[in-house]
């Protein structure tokens, strides 16, 4: 926490790592204070040894707060608010493959805006499911960006079996935000809510 120079982002970082502990206290009906972390390699955090096969991710941007948590299989999740005002297309230049950089271009004004975020949280979901951090470069694969196309993943390099692995979804989170989930295999079913709510119930 103490990384963030911001209060609000300490805030927001300890509010989304205390409501992970009770979640995934409550998946594995145990108390949260003895769930113990580790870090992989690439310092992607994960249930040390011995506490069962969930795998989970945070994301957080704003004033929303996103976890993901999925049994036996990775997951990646992140959430972005939209803002305008910048070079859509420089920062394309530096992150997005030549295949994204040129639907990209397709499209002015805010449908332009709108097609970069749905881009960025896709690949960023995806980096975070893979866990392999900044190793994994986000020009060697494409995703879906282009307006009412579900979230994909659409080719992946230099292995194009990798692509059918994954299984993407975007996530209507608030107004002014874009989101998006990536799960490791398929059949799995999405289950959607917002925690302070349920929390509140019991």
């Amino acid at each position: 926490m103490q990384r963030f120079r911001f209060e609000r982002d300490q805030r927001r970082y300890l509010v989304g790592r205390g409501l992970l502990r009770l979640l995934l206290g409550r998946y594995l009906d145990v108390v949260p204070q003895s769930l113990r972390f580790e870090t992989t390699a690439a310092g992607k955090p994960h249930l040390a040894s011995g506490q069962g096969q969930l795998q989970f991710n945070v994301s957080h941007s704003g004033e929303n707060v996103l976890i993901a948590i999925a049994n036996g299989r990775a997951v990646g999740i992140d959430v972005e608010e939209v803002h305008d005002g910048f070079d859509v297309d420089e920062v394309a230049a530096h992150f997005f493959s030549v295949n994204e950089q040129r639907d990209l271009e397709t499209f002015t004004g805010r449908a332009k805006i709108e097609a970069f975020y749905d881009c960025w949280t896709r690949k960023e979901a995806y980096v975070k499911a893979r866990g392999e951090g900044l190793s994994l470069p986000l020009d060697q694969f494409d995703v879906s960006l282009r307006p009412g196309e579900p979230a994909r993943l659409i080719a992946t390099r230099p292995d194009p079996a990798e692509a059918r692995r994954w299984q993407f979804s975007g996530l209507d989170v608030a107004d002014g935000y874009k989101a998006a989930l990536a799960v490791e295999g398929q059949g799995w079913t999405l289950r959607f809510w917002n925690c302070p709510d349920e929390l509140a119930k019991s």
